[in-house]
Parts: structure tokens; C-alpha cells; sequence
């Protein structure tokens, strides 16, 4: 799965594409619609300015479009999906997936900031999505507050995605539990303990050492205010000398971190490593940019920030 597909800009919403189809919202009564099997269809209504419900939203949806073959679904907003949780529409899902067996992607709760800001996002437990849908190979998620997970086992998931301003560290937990023989690329934004990201060493350990993940090839442990400690938590990690890329990014990144990954194990078999959004000094950037000079690892460095006095930012959080 190749990493650059992924867009850790909170307001992107795959605008263009998702799964590397044309993103296509239902249209009027009566208007055209592309081949179910040739869109990546969005199904949502406007958090505040709804004319229908979720529920009358999704029955006009599998009413026009033959889901027998659509592969691709993005759910956007629910009502109120600042204050009614995601339980509704992950039941719906769940309950016809008998009418979507072709769906291989799907990113659920994905909701622009202007429409309902991530942290805002009422959640719940997304594991009826994966036991659901068995041949699921793409879940991603958008919102941390309320979510759950528990440990599974899923033979097809390839990718597995949660974006947060604060990921629970029980989700953390139930990914490092659940068994995932075909996961590739894993991406985990744990945010703020202000916003509910309260992910310690502890909950890493599982995910870390890999013996669940044997397929892993990218690990994104990232938007933390505890990067420092997760990079010398990945700089001794197993799972690491598999990978093919790595991302630190969007954190709280400082010298600290990055010394520690200069000082474990070598990094230098990676196609790529993620660094953006970082507090890294100049002397620092310059150490590491050195570090991998010549060892065909793309690395990012952008996005470099200025610590305000003592205060540092994750790059999304509320």
C-alpha cells in the first residue's frame, strides 16, 4: 500500500478520490449516476442543516445504487453528530451488509472541520465494522471522543486508520489485541490527554513488538504531545526492522526524539520516514538530514515550528 495515498490534512476528505476512485455524492431524483462499482460513493448528511435523516438518507442511497457493487463508501455526518454518537449508522451498516459485498474501503465519521471539528465528533464502538464486513481491506476513522474498539480477528484488513485529536488508549489497546495477519499500513493519531489521547507505553506494547502484524509495512504512531517518548519507544521496537516506512509526524517532536531515533536501531533500510511537523532545532534537522544522507530514505522535514516559551501543538487537536 503505497503511503503517499494518505492525507493527514484533517479538512482534505479525499475531496478528489478515495481508494482511487472519483468520490460521487447521490444525486436528485431523476439525475444520472456512474457505474456503482466506478465511484466511491459519499453518503452523509449536514451535521446542522439536514433535510433528511441519516437513516432516510442511506434508504434513498441503496435504493438508487446497485450496492451489490459499490467497493468504496465514505460516511459523513449524522445529525447532531456532535451530540447523537455514531451508534446509529455504524448499526445500519452493519445491518446491511448483506447488500454490500463487494465493499472493500471505507472511512466512516468523515466530516469537514467547519461542519463539525474532530474532537467534536460523538463516536462509539466501531468494531461491528470489521466483524461486518470480513472482506473489508480499508477502515478508517475519523473521531476519538466516545470511540471504541475491541480486539478481533480480520483475515483482509489492509489498512487501518484513526484520526484524533485524542485516541483512547483503549482503542490503542484493542488494535495491539486484535489479530490482523494481512494489515499493512497502520495509522494511529493520539493527540492530547486534553482531548482524550491518554496512550502510555504500556498500551504501545502489543502493536510495537508486531507479533500480531505480521504483514506490517508502515506505522504511523503520530499527532502526539508524548512523541519524545514514543520515539524511543519505536527507536528499540521489532516491528520496526520490517517496515518499509515509518511516521513520527505531527507531533510534539523535539531533539529528545529525534536523538533517540538517531541512537537505536538503524532506520536506514526505510523508503521513507515522516517527520513533518516537528520542533526539531536547526543543529538537530541538520544531524538527521546528515544521518540519512546517502541511504535513500525519503525523509520529511517540513513544517518545522517555534516553541512558543514552553508551549508545543500537535497539528490537530480540537
Amino acid at each position: 500500500m503505497d503511503h503517499t495515498e494518505f492525507n493527514d490534512d484533517v479538512d482534505g476528505l479525499y475531496r478528489g478520490d478515495y481508494a482511487g476512485l472519483p468520490i460521487v455524492s447521490l444525486r436528485p431524483p431523476g439525475a444520472p449516476h456512474p457505474p456503482a462499482g466506478e465511484a466511491a460513493w459519499r453518503v452523509s448528511v449536514h451535521v446542522y442543516n439536514a433535510k433528511e435523516t441519516f437513516e432516510e438518507h442511506f434508504a434513498r442511497f441503496v435504493e438508487t445504487i446497485d450496492t451489490t457493487e459499490v467497493r468504496a463508501l465514505i460516511v459523513g455526518g449524522w445529525v447532531e453528530a456532535y451530540e447523537k454518537d455514531s451508534s446509529g449508522p455504524i448499526r445500519l451498516l452493519a445491518e446491511s451488509a448483506a447488500r454490500l459485498p463487494a465493499l472493500r474501503s471505507l472511512f466512516f465519521a468523515a466530516m469537514p472541520q467547519e461542519e463539525c471539528e474532530i474532537s467534536w465528533i460523538q463516536q462509539s464502538d466501531v468494531t461491528p465494522l470489521l466483524e461486518s464486513f470480513p472482506l473489508l481491506e480499508r477502515l478508517e476513522v475519523r473521531g476519538g471522543t466516545g470511540l471504541e474498539l475491541r480486539p478481533v480477528r480480520h483475515e483482509h484488513l489492509k489498512v487501518l486508520r484513526f484520526e484524533a485529536g485524542g485516541l483512547p488508549a483503549s482503542v490503542v489497546r484493542g488494535v495491539g489485541m486484535s489479530d490482523l495477519p494481512a494489515l499493512e499500513h497502520l495509522e494511529a493519531w493520539l493527540g492530547t490527554s486534553e482531548y482524550g489521547g491518554e496512550t502510555t507505553a504500556a498500551d504501545l506494547e502489543n502493536i510495537l513488538s508486531g507479533e500480531r502484524l505480521p504483514a506490517l509495512k508502515h506505522l504511523g504512531l503520530q499527532n502526539s504531545e508524548i512523541q519524545d517518548e514514543v520515539a524511543g519507544l519505536v527507536a528499540a521496537a521489532p516491528v520496526v526492522a520490517r517496515l518499509e516506512s515509518l511516521s513520527q509526524s505531527m507531533g510534539v517532536l523535539t531533539d529528545e526524539g529525534a536523538e533517540a531515533l538517531l541512537s537505536g536501531q538503524s532506520l536506514t533500510h526505510l523508503k521513507r520516514l515522516d517527520l513533518h511537523h516537528h520542533y526539531l532545532t536547526d543543529a538537530m534537522v541538520e544531524r538527521v538530514t546528515t544521518a540519512f544522507s546517502g541511504s535513500g530514505v525519503q525523509l520529511d522535514l517540513s513544517d518545522q515550528k517555534e516553541p512558543d516559551g514552553e508551549w508545543r501543538y500537535v497539528a490537530v487537536a480540537e
